[in-house]
């Protein structure tokens, strides 16, 4: 599909080729494409199945697809039909930008902390769902991110395992290094055969080849009580308030822009912590 082809191609890879080695996030931004043309993919395929393209697409179907409580990606699908609106491939159509002034849930500290004891210590729980959660409440992790997460990205060092998201390790704490352990040597997808060894990624799926899918991730933590959109939030804004942005960007892999954003939620600042931790390690 041309329309497709030149939004993937011309307007995001392009723009990622342009930053490549600029910008520590790379790796995110490559996800974050993959999100955003799948998002235009799935309302290109929508608006077939209505017997509609996006050049007749009119402001009531845009609607419609809106108040379908069961569409992905619904921001990402908004710029795609920004953008083809901006070149032309659609005309009249209205979706709105939302600007973002800090976490929309509650934050919710106690519930981050006793779901994490609870998953690093309920053994009845599969051990790929314990860990998806584990990295999505202690470390902030969106489930694209989880989800495209391989095993060359877990390093082991003798009782040492560390995780990269971003462009500096994460040592992990004692249970949950052993949990990423038996995951790296147990995972299996449904159409698994052979050994783990043969398959990269950290949660393979049901597709040979293929990871497990966002949506199944999603899924699956529901099932086991994790809220991903707002116990992330809680994380985000609880770790803005221990780290300044900079380290926070590196360490977990989200966008220096984020990271601004949540410190600035989480009413802290590079100069508050560093007063912070020169209290801490002025010798007494």
């Amino acid at each position: 599909m041309r329309i497709l082809h030149g939004y993937a191609v011309w307007h995001h890879m392009r723009r990622l080729r342009r930053r490549l080695g600029e910008d520590h996030t790379t790796r995110l931004q490559d996800l974050n494409v993959r999100c955003h043309v799948t998002a235009a993919n799935n309302f290109l395929d929508w608006l077939g199945g209505e017997g509609l393209a996006i050049g007749t697409c009119t402001q009531p179907d845009l609607e419609r697809w809106i108040a379908d409580p069961t569409v992905s990606y619904p921001d990402e699908t908004g710029h795609f039909v920004r953008w083809s609106v901006q070149h032309r491939h659609a005309r009249d159509l209205t979706y709105g930008t939302v600007r973002w002034t800090g976490p929309l849930s509650t934050i919710d500290s106690e519930k981050r902390w006793a779901d994490a004891r609870r998953l690093l210590n309920d053994d009845t729980l599969p051990t790929p769902d314990r860990v998806a959660a584990l990295l999505l409440i202690l470390y902030a992790q969106k489930i694209a991110t989880i989800s495209q997460l391989t095993v060359n990205e877990v390093d082991f060092d003798g009782d040492s395992v560390s995780i990269t998201f971003g462009t500096s390790p994460v040592v992990l704490p004692a249970p949950l290094a052993t949990l990423v352990r038996e995951l790296v040597a147990t995972r299996r997808g449904k159409a698994k055969i052979g050994t783990p060894d043969n398959v990269p990624w950290l949660f393979p799926g049901g597709q040979p080849g293929h990871p497990l899918g966002d949506d199944r991730i999603g899924q699956r933590l529901h099932k086991i009580g994790i809220r991903p959109k707002q116990d992330r939030s809680t994380a985000l804004f609880t770790l803005a308030t221990e780290v300044p942005a900079v380290i926070l960007a590196r360490t977990l892999g989200v966008h220096i822009k984020v990271a601004v954003q949540w410190q600035q939620a989480s009413a802290r600042d590079w100069s508050a912590y560093a007063a912070d931790v020169s209290q801490r390690t002025r010798p007494t």
